[in-house]
C-alpha cells in the first residue's frame, strides 16, 4: 500500500529536465518542514488522494489512502497512452515510503526520477537499484532550522557511486547566508566536481522572500569556481500555469 496526495500527468518545471512531459506521483509525508515548501498539505499521511482520469486532462477522482500497489501501478501505467519521459516519484518526501516504492518500482513501464530532500541515506540505498535519476535538494539550515551537511554528504556518495545520473538543485532566498552557500558548493564539490549544480531562486511564499537577480549572478559566479556545470533555473511550471 502507499498513501499519495495526487497522481496527474504534467511539465517537469525544475531542475535539468525542465519543459519534459513527466508522470508525477506525490507522495504523503515529509520528515522536514522548509519555509519555502509550496506542498505543505503533503507533509502528514491523508485519507485521500486526487487522480487525475486521462493525463493532462485536469479532471480528478477522490480515490481512498492508502492505495494498493497494484492498483496505483495500474494507474501510472495507463497514462503510458501519451509518451512521457520518466514517471516523477515526488512528494512530501517519497523516501519517506522506500518499501512502497520497492513494491511499485517494478511494475512500472517508464524510467524512475527521484525527487528528495536528500536527508533518508539508508533509505536510498533500499530503492537505489529502481531509480534512473536522481533530483536531490540541498537544504540549508536558513529554510530548515537544522543542519543535514552529513546526511546530504553520504547520500550524494552513495547516488553517485552507483553510478546513477545524479544533480544537486538548491532554492536561494532572500535568507540564504553566504557562509551556509559556500559550505554547500564545498560539499558538493567534495563528491564530484561534475555534479550539475542547478540554483533555483525562490518562488516567494510563506516565510521565504525573493532574492535579487544581482544576487543570484554572484551566487553562480562563485559556485563557478569549484563546480563545472552550475546553472540558474527557477520553478517555470509557476509560470506556465501546470500543476
Amino acid at each position: 500500500m502507499a498513501n499519495i496526495i495526487e497522481l496527474f500527468s504534467s511539465i517537469q518545471g525544475e531542475g535539468l529536465y525542465v519543459g519534459t512531459r513527466q508522470i508525477f506521483v506525490r507522495f504523503a509525508g515529509c520528515n522536514l518542514a522548509c519555509d519555502y515548501c509550496d506542498t505543505p498539505a503533503s507533509r502528514t499521511l491523508c485519507g485521500h488522494a486526487l487522480v487525475e482520469t486521462v493525463p493532462g486532462q485536469r479532471i480528478f477522482e477522490k480515490i481512498t489512502n492508502p492505495v494498493p500497489i497494484a492498483d496505483l501501478a495500474r494507474r501510472i501505467n495507463s497514462f503510458l497512452t501519451v509518451r512521457h519521459h520518466s514517471i516523477s516519484l515526488t512528494g512530501g518526501e517519497p523516501l519517506g515510503q522506500a518499501e512502497s516504492i520497492i513494491r511499485l518500482a517494478p511494475q512500472l513501464n517508464s524510467p524512475i526520477y527521484l525527487e528528495t530532500n536528500g536527508t533518508l541515506v539508508e533509505k536510498l540505498a533500499l530503492v537505489l537499484p529502481y531509480i534512473h535519476i536522481i533530483s536531490m535538494d540541498l537544504k540549508l539550515p536558513s529554510v530548515t532550522g537544522n543542519s543535514y551537511w552529513q546526511q546530504h554528504y553520504e547520500f550524494l556518495r552513495l547516488a553517485t557511486a552507483k553510478d546513477k545520473e545524479v544533480f544537486v538543485k538548491l532554492v536561494i532566498t532572500g535568507q540564504t547566508g553566504e557562509h551556509e552557500f559556500k559550505q554547500a558548493i564545498d560539499l558538493v564539490a567534495a563528491v564530484r566536481t561534475s555534479i550539475p549544480f542547478i540554483l533555483q531562486p525562490v518562488t516567494p511564499c510563506n516565510a521565504s522572500t525573493a532574492v535579487t537577480p544581482d544576487i543570484m549572478l554572484a551566487y553562480q559566479a562563485e559556485a563557478l569556481k569549484q563546480l563545472e556545470n552550475v546553472r540558474v533555473i527557477p520553478q517555470t511550471h509557476k509560470f506556465m500555469g501546470q500543476l
